[in-house]
């Protein structure tokens, strides 16, 4: 079984929706940035052709139904800020994993902690997710601290598990139960289209 699509959905002041072709020069500003890409397991952009072959990549892995790859657009500007992606989705476990990327230019807004939470709340009520995991380098204290307020749990360290700028690094992982969320801070969001509840 695929995971279920997300519907496009709007918060105060973004719209989250699956990623296009054309989105991939906002995307290149934003992750060319070694600033942005300082504690995640990439390099930085070196031009289009990386995006072209992250965007292919992207495209077969929601082909297979592995993920879901959305991107967060400041609707006063119509600009791609950044991105959000589901992924590793594990059908019979109801489980997938978390990665996210936002512009310098938008750190410091909750413009993530904002994106996150529409995109959660679909995650575990219309996609039927039951767990949600994220891993993150121990040195991003500004993620670390963004996945607690949003009510997912320190589940420990795993040592040297990803390669980082061609160095060893330990990441923290954490894990946020639907049962979790019901009781956690969130903010709403009006899908775009009415979803449709997967069975079961």
């Amino acid at each position: 079984m695929p995971l279920p699509t997300i519907a496009p959905l709007t918060t105060d002041r973004l719209l989250l929706r699956t990623v296009q072709a054309g989105d991939l020069a906002d995307l290149m500003a934003v992750n060319s940035d070694a600033e942005v890409t300082r504690f995640l397991p990439y390099s930085a952009w070196q031009g289009l052709d990386d995006a072209r072959s992250w965007y292919a990549r992207m495209v077969a892995a929601m082909a297979e139904g592995t993920a879901q790859q959305l991107v967060l657009v400041d609707r006063a500007s119509a600009r791609v800020l950044g991105s959000a992606l589901l992924f590793r989705f594990d059908a019979g476990s109801q489980r997938a994993e978390l990665g996210y990327v936002l512009g310098r230019a938008a750190w410091r807004q909750g413009l993530m902690a904002e994106a996150l939470r529409a995109l959660l709340d679909q995650a575990f009520s219309v996609a039927g997710l039951r767990r949600i995991e994220a891993e993150v380098d121990p040195r991003n204290d500004a993620s670390h601290q963004l996945l607690l307020r949003l009510g997912f749990g320190h589940e420990g360290t795993a040592r040297q598990r990803w390669v980082n700028h061609g160095q060893p690094c330990d990441v923290h992982r954490y894990g946020l139960l639907r049962g979790d969320w019901r009781t956690a801070p969130r903010l709403g969001a009006a899908p775009l289209s009415a979803p449709t509840l997967p069975p079961g």
